[in-house]
């Protein structure tokens, strides 16, 4: 019996639940729920799709994405633990941390009374992460859909010390066109300008337009942000809790042009607006605590 049909074996749930081959062979559970669907690579804990019924679908997937072991997969909800970015001083270290290269364990899936499905993940610490990391934690990534999706992600520090960690829900929005959108919620907020050398500047009132790459991390954010998109004519809400930031990004042309899994003429088509604590936001955890941060992606 394969790896793939003894996870379905396990945690399937009729039509509701499937455990099947992705791309490039890599395990995916398809969730096919009355409210919604989705699709969960167990390669990273990776969103790569999510479609309330009778909607386009809010997830923006790259058709140049990889689907290979210890490759990132471009799109969809990446995890970005225990680093933001680049690790500071340590350049062998992968990008955004190694949650989103590791394969996760199913710990249960199942079909709730209220119509929505449930999807729990879990990694654990181990002599690769220590490598990387020389800390014990254990990872709990809760996935629910409905209408609407809801992931929460919660870091237990296993260790005898205080670690010190920073995380992302690093969604990427499908969107009509990127140059159209309207970005509202995170009016007069200070944020952190990459596009800048770091400068912190501070957003003016009215709705944000998108008019060049842009890689924003907004601080002291906790309100809903609202994606208004003229050409699906539709507006996505996106919600957090524990969650102290909010990152906006999208890579526009030469980026775009400048990345191998990322295709030259898609970044009209995506826009991110991620649920992070990064940054001036990173978490101090004491030993033998935990900390969640939820989203909740939704048509408003």
């Amino acid at each position: 019996m394969s790896e793939t049909q003894d996870l379905q074996k396990r945690f399937g749930v009729g039509q509701a639940v499937r455990i099947e081959s992705g791309q490039g062979g890599l395990p995916k559970i398809v969730v096919d729920g009355d409210l919604g669907a989705a699709e969960i690579y167990l390669h990273g804990a990776h969103i790569t799709h999510f479609q309330p019924r009778g909607s386009v679908p809010i997830l923006f997937m790259s058709q140049s994405s990889w689907f290979e072991a210890g490759k990132p997969i471009r799109g969809g909800i990446p995890l970005v633990f225990p680093w933001f970015g680049v690790r500071s001083g340590h350049p062998q270290s992968p990008a955004h941390g190694f949650a989103r290269l590791r394969e996760w364990r199913i710990e249960s899936a199942d079909q709730r009374s209220d119509g929505s499905i449930r999807i729990l993940l879990n990694l654990s610490s181990d002599d690769a992460t220590l490598q990387h990391w020389p800390y014990a934690f254990s990872l709990r990534l809760t996935i629910i859909v409905s209408r609407s999706l809801d992931v929460t992600l919660e870091v237990r520090n296993l260790s005898q010390q205080v670690f010190q960690f920073e995380e992302a829900l690093h969604t990427y929005l499908n969107v009509g066109d990127a140059r159209q959108i309207r970005v509202a919620g995170l009016e007069g907020l200070t944020y952190i300008d990459r596009m800048d050398n770091g400068n912190r500047k501070t957003q003016p009132p009215g709705p944000i337009a998108l008019i060049g790459e842009t890689d924003r991390l907004y601080l002291n954010a906790s309100a809903p942000v609202f994606v208004t998109d003229p050409v699906l004519k539709r507006r996505i809400c996106i919600e957090k809790e524990g969650s102290a930031a909010t990152v906006l990004w999208n890579p526009w042309i030469a980026k775009a042009k400048a990345m191998p899994d990322f295709g030259d003429d898609e970044w009209p088509n995506m826009v991110c607006v991620e649920a992070a604590n990064a940054l001036d936001a990173a978490v101090q955890l004491n030993a033998g605590s935990s900390h969640r941060m939820s989203t909740r992606i939704s048509l408003a």
